[in-house]
C-alpha cells in the first residue's frame, strides 16, 4: 500500500498539512467520485479549475489531495484532520511524475498500443490472447491520455504479469510524454489515418508523432507495425530497437493467409515462420484480422506460442458499441457507434454487406469529427465507397454526413436516402421504415450520440 509520504517523494511535492503516513488506495480526477482513502488530483482545464472542489473532497474524507493553489499554513486544521494536502507546482505534471514513479516500481513487460484507428479493439484482442498464459492488466475504458496513463500505472498490481496499455495522442508532443510514463517493452502501431489531422496538419505529421512512442520504448524493445498500412510498411525502428510487421502481405513476419468469412466472422491461418495456426474469430469484419494478427504476434514475442494464444483470442466477442450484433423482432442491429473515421466507417459498411445478404440493408450514419479541412471530401469518399457495398436505405445525421449522402447518391451506393439534423426525427423515421428481416448498421462519431438512438431499437 502506498502512503502520502510516497506520493510526496514521487511527485516532488511538499506536505502542507495532514499526516504523511496515511495510506492511499486510488487516484481520482472527478471530485464526485472521491471517497475515503483516495488521492484527488485537481486538473486545471480550459473551463474549470478543479481546485475549487478541494474543500468538498476533503470534507468527504479523501486521504489526500494535490494542490497548486495553497501554501503551508493556508489549510484549515479541520480540513487536514482526515486529509493530507500535498503542494506541487503543477498538478498535471505532478500526476505524470507519480505515474513514472509507479512504473519504476514494476518489472513486468508492457505492451504499448497507439494508432489512428483500432487502438482499443487491438488492446482488447492482445489482452485476450495473452490471457492464455499470463495474468494481464489492461487499460480500463479510455484512460489513454496524459492524465489517464499515470493512473493506469498506479493501478497495475504486483500480481499482474504483463500489461497492455493504450496510448492516445491528439496534439504534438503528447505521445512522447505518455510513452515515457508507460515505458513499454513492446510498441504496437495499428495504422496511420487522419484522426486528429486538424491538430497535426497531415498524415506525415501524424506518422512522425506516432513514431515518438519510441521515446519511451525500453532499450532492445520491439516496434510491431501494421505491414499492410502504406505509411508503416517501410518504416524501421530506431537504432537499439527491433522491427517486426504483422498483416496479410508477404512482407509481414506475422501474416494471415487463406482468409474467408463465415457469417461475417473471419476465418484464416496465422503464419509465422514454419508455424501455421488456424484461427476462427468471434468478432465481425475483415479489418479484425489485422487486430488478431497483432495480438498473436504480441503473444508469440512475449513467449506465449500462437497456438496457445489463439484459444483465448477466439473467445473474444467485442465490447459495448463496437460492432455488437443484436437481434430483436426479426431485425439484425449492428451497433458500431463508439466512434468513426473514414477507415472504420468503410469497415462497418463491409460488415453490413456481409451480414445483410438476403436482407434489406439499412445504414444509419452520422458525422465523423476531427478530420480537418478536407472533412467534406472524406465524407463524400465514404458515400462513394458504398457503391462497393450498396444499401437499400441510407439515413444520415448531421451536416457533414449530408456530403456522405451526396456521395452515395451520385455514385449509386444507396436507394432511399434521407438526411436529418435532429436525432429524434431520425429515430422516428427509422421506426417507420423498419420491417422484419432488415439488417441495420449504426455508425458515427461518439459526440453525435448515435448510441442512444441505437439502444432504443435493440435493448429490451
Amino acid at each position: 500500500m502506498r502512503t502520502v509520504d510516497d506520493i510526496v517523494q514521487a511527485c516532488g511535492g511538499r506536505l502542507l498539512a495532514g499526516e504523511g503516513s496515511r495510506e492511499v488506495k486510488r487516484i481520482v480526477l472527478d471530485s464526485r467520485k472521491a471517497e475515503e482513502g483516495d488521492l484527488f488530483v485537481p486538473i486545471v482545464g480550459e473551463k474549470v479549475d478543479a481546485h475549487r472542489f478541494l474543500e468538498q473532497v476533503a470534507r468527504n474524507g479523501a486521504a489526500a489531495v494535490l494542490t497548486a493553489r495553497h501554501e503551508a499554513g493556508e489549510v484549515a486544521p479541520d480540513l487536514a484532520a482526515s486529509t493530507s494536502w500535498i503542494g506541487v507546482e503543477d498538478t498535471r505534471g505532478a500526476l505524470q511524475r507519480l505515474g513514472s514513479w509507479c512504473r519504476n516500481q514494476l518489472s513486468l513487460p508492457v505492451v504499448g498500443i497507439t494508432g489512428s484507428v483500432g487502438k482499443t479493439t487491438t488492446r482488447e484482442m492482445i489482452a485476450a490472447a495473452l490471457r492464455a498464459g499470463f495474468r494481464v492488466y489492461k487499460t480500463p475504458g479510455n484512460s489513454n491520455s496524459q492524465v489517464g496513463v499515470p493512473i493506469t500505472m498506479w493501478e497495475i498490481s504486483p500480481e499482474d504479469e504483463i500489461a497492455v496499455i493504450e496510448l492516445g495522442m491528439s496534439e504534438p508532443g503528447e505521445l512522447t510524454r505518455i510513452a515515457r510514463i508507460a515505458r513499454p517493452t513492446m510498441a504496437v502501431i495499428t495504422n496511420i489515418g487522419i484522426a486528429h489531422i486538424e491538430q497535426l496538419g497531415s498524415q506525415e505529421n501524424i506518422l512522425r508523432e506516432k513514431l515518438t512512442i519510441q521515446d519511451g520504448l525500453q532499450l532492445g524493445g520491439l516496434l510491431l507495425l501494421n505491414g499492410d498500412d502504406p505509411m508503416l510498411k517501410d518504416v524501421r525502428a530506431r537504432e537499439g530497437f527491433r522491427t517486426l510487421y504483422y498483416g496479410t502481405g508477404e512482407n509481414c513476419d506475422y501474416r494471415a493467409e487463406d482468409l474467408r468469412e463465415e457469417g461475417g466472422r473471419p476465418v484464416f491461418t496465422a503464419v509465422h515462420g514454419e508455424k501455421r495456426v488456424p484461427v476462427r474469430l468471434n468478432v465481425l469484419g475483415r479489418h479484425n484480422v489485422l487486430n488478431a494478427m497483432a495480438a498473436l504476434a504480441a503473444a508469440e514475442e512475449s513467449g506465449l506460442p500462437m497456438e496457445k494464444a489463439v484459444t483465448t483470442l477466439e473467445e473474444f466477442r467485442g465490447f459495448q458499441h463496437r460492432q455488437q450484433i443484436f437481434e430483436k423482432g426479426g431485425i439484425l442491429f449492428l451497433d458500431d457507434t463508439y466512434n468513426a473515421s473514414p477507415v472504420s466507417m468503410k469497415a462497418g459498411l463491409d460488415v453490413l454487406a456481409s451480414l445483410g445478404q438476403g436482407r434489406r440493408r439499412i445504414a444509419v450514419l452520422a458525422d465523423m469529427k476531427e478530420l480537418g479541412e478536407n472533412t467534406e471530401a472524406f465524407h463524400y469518399e465514404v458515400g462513394a465507397y458504398m457503391k462497393n457495398c450498396p444499401v437499400d436505405i441510407l439515413l444520415t445525421l448531421g451536416e457533414l454526413a449530408r456530403e456522405l449522402a451526396r456521395g452515395a447518391r451520385e455514385q449509386g451506393g444507396a436507394g432511399l436516402t434521407e438526411s436529418f439534423s435532429d436525432r429524434e426525427e431520425l429515430a422516428d423515421r427509422l421506426r417507420e421504415l423498419l420491417r422484419e428481416g432488415d439488417c441495420v448498421l449504426f455508425k458515427g462519431s461518439n459526440s453525435m450520440q448515435l448510441a442512444e438512438i441505437a439502444e432504443r431499437f435493440y435493448l429490451p
